[in-house]
């Protein structure tokens, strides 16, 4: 993603600018004098395929995507690392349950783990007799989670945690309210001194007895001593494929189908400094030996419970080709000498084996101890993210792409350096394009790549949106803008081969970036409109493009593509996608040409539009598709004059038929003696 410091008073404008523009709405109304005519050829010799990675989905940890968002793990700052190295250190999210007349709670270096050394220490000083007695319910620690936990009524949680002590130990392990005083699960563990004198592993499974969306996870004691905990998790059992994705989350990428995922950006790959850039081999291995890290370009920590593998094992799961983005020695702030970048280059071929090497392979063996002996499919990796015209970039690129062609030569590398508008100064089999801007600008740009040579590497727009105050939240102005873009795009697919919306997820409570396709909090999650029109281009990528000419007889905004595409049960259709970015309607006639009268025959069309009364609505969680497709209308057989209402994406899809000439004429019979 770019990445820019904005100054807090432009931030303040920019709040007084949104509020203060008028609300956009428009009257449905048709224009007598606005009509439009597609032409289109049907004919195979017109037509030509569209790649099968055509649109996809970029994940960037922003916005708590991963963590507490698609990974499932509900404790934050589960090893009490989030905090630094030295000690003591802040806990937080942890609080502590009791004052210090009962317990004294701090951090210290004596993890059972070498990466992650840091570990809490729970003094409790009250008992269940004597002097000093422990309030009702105990003493502990507790975390809420990433705003509160997700606990449902009927549902199982595991709860792992180590722990040592030097007494005996009774410990109250609870999924809570917020406040402390519903339980809605809850386990205890008893153990002698001798049984955790050194660091052990205690696993629960707790099933809830009721519901809270805000709940949170607590470790209480009535027993006087010292305890220590670290590597603290609580994962819903129900998650999908137990790989660990949230379900609800997943589903929502699983259903715009995407042909690839780009991970794990953007600028948390580069880091403001490149001490905290993503570093794969940092994020594999046993969740508990992993040391996590801060990303300092959106200034929160994560876990890396979300790492390297899960990534590989997300794309396998959406049955979507991975694309591996890793630093090259660039990050915000510092870069390294192209000279020194070589170890730099060894960590990314050591990144492709541990995909792509055999179970027997340093790597590779590695990957199949965690539970995949079968490789991945990685096919494109990304030689950094919107570093190009840095100093060092084109000659620490060179050493990459040198390396991996020569280890791998049937990887695909994708440059930072865009070349749309000229030949790149190095080789590459993609660039990448980026573009944020204005509604307008954006619908303008659907013909950016129709004067782009058809020669040399082909295009990767891996991140595009509607930003400012055209897009408020996700409104429905900056999804039009951009479903016009991609039809731009689907035109232009012979040089234009993957294409993905940015950023992906906003966790609500978290947003460092508008908009976004998807919206969640701990237990809801709805699409914004720049989601559904993603959905209209499901059917896109490994159809067949057809020859549409669009002619208007006024300055109507529109854009028109056309596809014929394949159901699961084996049956065509020709679907026409139209964007009318006007504020009138428009009457639409559709002369299809091309069909062999004696064989082919269309019926319906279904027609499915996505518009609404004001230009500027957004959905919410109140109203989760306010702006959003319905089921589609059918019209009669043969239907090909339609009305495009204004502000709106329309798709009209015929079913393609293969009929004898004699059941034609007999039809056509039956329809003219009526």
């Amino acid at each position: 993603m770019g990445y820019n410091k904005v100054p807090c008073i432009a931030f303040f404008l920019w709040q007084f600018i949104s509020f203060s523009l008028p609300y956009h709405s428009f009257a449905i109304e048709v224009d007598a004098n606005a009509t439009a005519l597609l032409l289109l050829d049907a004919s195979k010799g017109s037509s030509r395929p569209i790649p099968d990675t055509l649109f996809g989905i970029f994940f960037e940890e922003i916005n708590h995507a991963g963590a507490g968002g698609l990974w499932a793990e509900l404790v934050s700052n589960r090893g009490f690392e989030a905090g630094g190295p030295n000690v003591p250190s802040n806990i937080d999210p942890w609080s502590i349950i009791g004052n210090e007349t009962f317990l004294i709670v701090a951090t210290d270096r004596s993890s059972l783990f070498d990466r992650n050394k840091i570990a809490l220490q729970m003094e409790v000083l009250c008992d269940t007799q004597g002097s000093n007695i422990c309030p009702s319910g105990g003493v502990g620690i507790y975390n809420p989670g990433f705003w509160g936990m997700n606990i449902e009524q009927g549902k199982s949680y595991k709860v792992v945690f180590y722990v040592r002590s030097t007494d005996a130990v009774n410990i109250s392990v609870s999924l809570t309210s917020s406040d402390g005083l519903q339980s809605l699960a809850s386990a205890n563990v008893i153990a002698s001194a001798s049984d955790v004198s050194n660091w052990t592993k205690k696993e629960l499974l707790l099933t809830a007895e009721g519901t809270n969306h805000t709940s949170r996870l607590q470790l209480t004691t009535a027993k006087k001593g010292v305890i220590w905990f670290d590597q603290v998790s609580a994962m819903p059992v129900d998650t999908y494929k137990r790989h660990g994705f949230r379900n609800e989350l997943f589903q929502m990428l699983a259903d715009i189908k995407p042909q690839f995922i780009r991970f794990p950006g953007g600028c948390f790959v580069e880091g403001e400094w490149l001490r905290n850039a993503f570093r794969w081999k940092e994020t594999i291995g046993p969740w508990e030996e992993r040391p996590g890290h801060f990303g300092d370009v959106w200034m929160y920590w994560t876990d890396d419970g979300l790492g390297y593998f899960e990534f590989l094992q997300l794309a396998e799961d959406l049955n979507a080709l991975p694309i591996w983005v890793f630093n090259n020695g660039i990050s915000h702030q510092d870069q390294v000498d192209t000279t020194s970048v070589l170890p730099f280059v060894q960590e990314a071929l050591d990144g492709i084996e541990f995909a792509r090497g055999n179970a027997s392979s340093k790597w590779g063996s590695v990957r199949a101890v965690m539970g995949h002996p079968k490789p991945f499919n990685l096919k494109y990796v990304a030689v950094g993210n919107e570093d190009c015209g840095k100093k060092n970039y084109r000659g620490n690129y060179l050493k990459f792409y040198d390396a991996i062609k020569r280890t791998y030569p049937d990887i695909q590398i994708i440059s930072n350096c865009d070349g749309s508008n000229g030949p790149l100064d190095h080789p590459a089999d993609f660039y990448d394009f980026h573009v944020y801007t204005s509604a307008n600008d954006l619908f303008s740009k659907a013909h950016k790549f129709d004067q782009t040579s058809r020669n040399g590497p082909k295009a990767f727009v891996s991140e595009y949106a509607v930003t400012g105050n055209d897009a408020g939240k996700g409104s429905l102005k900056a999804a039009l803008a951009e479903a016009a873009f991609l039809v731009g795009l689907e035109k232009n697919s012979d040089v234009v081969q993957m294409a993905s919306y940015a950023p992906l997820f906003v966790n609500t409570n978290d947003r460092r970036w508008n908009p976004d396709a998807i919206v969640f909090d701990s237990s809801q999650v709805y699409g914004t409109p720049s989601y559904w029109v993603q959905r209209f281009f499901v059917e896109s990528s490994g159809a067949t493009l057809l020859n549409a000419t669009l002619k208007t007889n006024s300055s109507a905004q529109l854009i028109a593509s056309a596809i014929t595409w394949q159901s699961g049960d084996g049956k065509t259709y020709i679907r026409i996608k139209v964007v009318n970015f006007g504020n009138s309607s428009v009457n639409l006639s559709i002369d299809v040409a091309g069909l062999d009268p004696n064989s082919e025959q269309l019926t319906g069309p279904t027609k499915t539009e996505l518009t609404s009364t004001n230009l500027m609505d957004e959905n919410s969680f109140t109203e989760q598709k306010k702006v959003a497709p319905g089921n589609g209308t059918t019209l009669p057989d043969g239907e090909m004059d339609v009305v495009l209402k204004p502000y709106s994406l329309t798709s009209l899809d015929f079913l393609k038929k293969t009929v004898s000439l004699r059941m034609w004429e007999a039809d056509a019979s039956s329809k003219s003696s009526i």
